[in-house]
């Protein structure tokens, strides 16, 4: 069968194709006849669907995270397009390859990594140094960190989208401090590396699409981060006690205000810049996100942004090339010892 995207989906279009289930449940209409909702999604987006008929027999084939071949319609509903279900058929696992379900950083791994490890060299301090060495050499920290999301929804939703985020905020944190020799760079430059690194533990990588684990839920990324880091620092001999004190207060300081999930406000310089620099990280990859699915290039408003309180102006941006892993120069061989798992 030749696969459908999501994002070639138009109007009217008569849909047979294979997808997996992000999201499923039954409702019922306002006359009390129970639909199946669902939410389906590929590597190149999501689209809302709906079955009208048998919908308790359909959704014991539509659980979260099953890959289904599903028959309908698509059509738009308040300038939204959604698909009118009429069949769907359970899909043999072993004709299942999740990475064409789920999408992903559009940046080649191996040029992030690259990147990254740039940086991770370029901190002076010898306790911060080894301790990101004892996060970035552990061949398990490594994959999880190359394949987790940095969110759920809101921003960098996808695999491979924490190592982007990541590599996103400790590049600008390297272009400020060098704008402001005040900061303490190599402080700024290890908090922003490891001020999500909690969300290796935040989500479940057992079943796609990835879903938080009950860690996550109870206690979240910035207080298991933290955990992370002091246990890592425990194994690092003569570890400064205040730059342990620092680092701790970066990490949970990051999202900035109380309501947003910081248990405590930024208080020092360099936990100030890494909430400025980690809001607008997200804050551009969200944005950008929205304008890749604009229609047409000139600019126009899009729907109401709830998690933002306001419509945003918006137009499609223009085609970019991405960088292949053959682009730049090779990874030093210091650094190919950190990221055993890059290949």
């Amino acid at each position: 069968m030749k696969k459908t995207l999501i994002a070639d989906i138009r109007d009217n279009q008569e849909i047979d194709s294979i997808f997996m289930v992000k999201d499923s449940g039954v409702a019922e209409t306002r006359a009390g006849k129970p639909y199946l909702r669902l939410t389906l999604m590929d590597a190149s987006g999501e689209i809302a669907g709906r079955a009208w008929d048998n919908a308790e027999r359909l959704a014991a084939v539509c659980s979260k995270g099953a890959v289904v071949r599903v028959r309908g319609q698509a059509s738009s509903y308040r300038d939204q397009l959604q698909l009118k279900v009429t069949g769907v058929e359970p899909v043999e696992s072993a004709e299942v390859v999740p990475g064409d379900f789920m999408p992903k950083s559009p940046v080649e791994p191996k040029i992030m990594a690259r990147d990254f490890l740039k940086l991770v060299d370029s901190v002076e301090d010898p306790h911060l140094s080894q301790l990101l060495a004892t996060f970035f050499s552990r061949k398990k920290n490594l994959h999880l960190f190359k394949t987790a999301p940095a969110a759920k929804s809101m921003h960098h939703a996808y695999i491979g989208g924490l190592l982007e985020h990541t590599l996103g905020v400790a590049t600008l944190a390297d272009r400020v401090a060098e704008i402001y020799p005040v900061i303490d760079r190599d402080l700024l430059m290890a908090g922003a590396m490891l001020h999500d690194i909690g969300k290796l533990r935040e989500f479940s990588f057992d079943t796609f699409p990835f879903d938080y684990s009950e860690a996550g839920r109870l206690v979240g990324h910035m207080v298991l981060g933290v955990e992370m880091i002091q246990d890592a620092a425990r194994e690092i001999k003569k570890f400064p006690d205040a730059t342990l004190k620092h680092l701790t207060h970066l990490v949970l300081s990051h999202h900035g205000r109380h309501e947003f999930g910081s248990p405590v406000l930024p208080m020092i310089l360099e936990a100030f810049v890494l909430n400025f620099i980690d809001d607008l990280d997200a804050k551009v990859n969200y944005v950008a996100g929205l304008s890749k699915n604009a229609k047409g290039e000139e600019y126009q408003f899009s729907e109401y942004q709830r998690n933002l309180e306001r419509f945003l102006l918006i137009r499609k941006p223009a085609e970019q090339e991405v960088k292949q892993a053959g682009d730049g120069p090779e990874i030093d061989p210091r650094q190919k010892i950190l990221w055993q798992g890059n290949k």
